[in-house]
């Protein structure tokens, strides 16, 4: 059963016109123990029907370890995005990103495949100087409206530097993490385990917290 109805495909057909270059999607998934995965196949199945400039391959979480930890993979059902060179960009989501979160899905390819604002100098400035590891988990659910402008600006961190790893993460398919992380409402954003920012914030208060890591 179709995902999409025509009339929402042809409005994604329209705006993935946008894409300059090719993106790379990896899907990982199993056949047992994963009941969110099937919607998830099929969410990255129709949308790379809509484009030949969406690539996907797909993954067995266990019988491909070694691509799931090439790009740290470390839980289902995972979408990683990459460029056109299928280089690691850092870009996770684990969950469908469906609901509010297909906004921020379809920025995030159309910024990977090479059509993205300038960011302002200072900022960009203060991303150049990022000198540690930066592990950036978004928590969200698909019914929240303002989780997406979260996931993009740190998914945008992790775009701009080798440094930075972002993750999206629907937290009702991985209540133990909610857990673990105290998150009580979404979006929120953990940064390496230790510092937590709830709402959309700015990528400056983002910048301010990894500073002082």
């Amino acid at each position: 059963m179709a995902l999409f109805d025509e009339k929402i495909r042809q409005q994604l057909r329209d705006i993935l016109k946008n894409m300059k270059d090719a993106v790379n999607l990896s899907f990982f998934t199993q056949e047992f123990e994963c009941w969110p995965c099937t919607d998830v196949h099929e969410f990255v199945k129709e949308l790379a029907s809509l484009t030949d400039t969406i690539k996907l391959s797909v993954f067995d979480f266990q019988k491909d370890k070694a691509r799931a930890d090439k790009f740290r993979v470390d839980k289902i059902p995972a979408i990683v995005l990459n460029g056109k060179d299928n280089a690691y960009a850092g870009i996770k989501y684990y969950g469908l990103p469906g609901g509010y979160e297909i906004n921020s899905f379809i920025q995030d390819m159309i910024e990977l495949s090479g059509r993205k604002e300038p960011l302002p100098a200072a900022i960009a400035s203060r991303i150049a100087a990022i000198s540690k590891k930066v592990h950036l988990q978004v928590y969200v659910t698909l019914t929240c409206p303002f989780c997406p402008g979260a996931v993009a600006v740190a998914h945008r961190l992790a775009q701009e530097s080798a440094m930075v790893e972002a993750d999206m993460i629907d937290v009702s398919l991985f209540p133990y993490l909610g857990q673990r992380y105290q998150v009580t409402s979404v979006p929120m954003t953990i940064i390496n385990e230790t510092h937590s920012l709830v709402g959309v914030q700015p990528m400056e208060n983002i910048l301010d917290v990894i500073k002082k890591l």
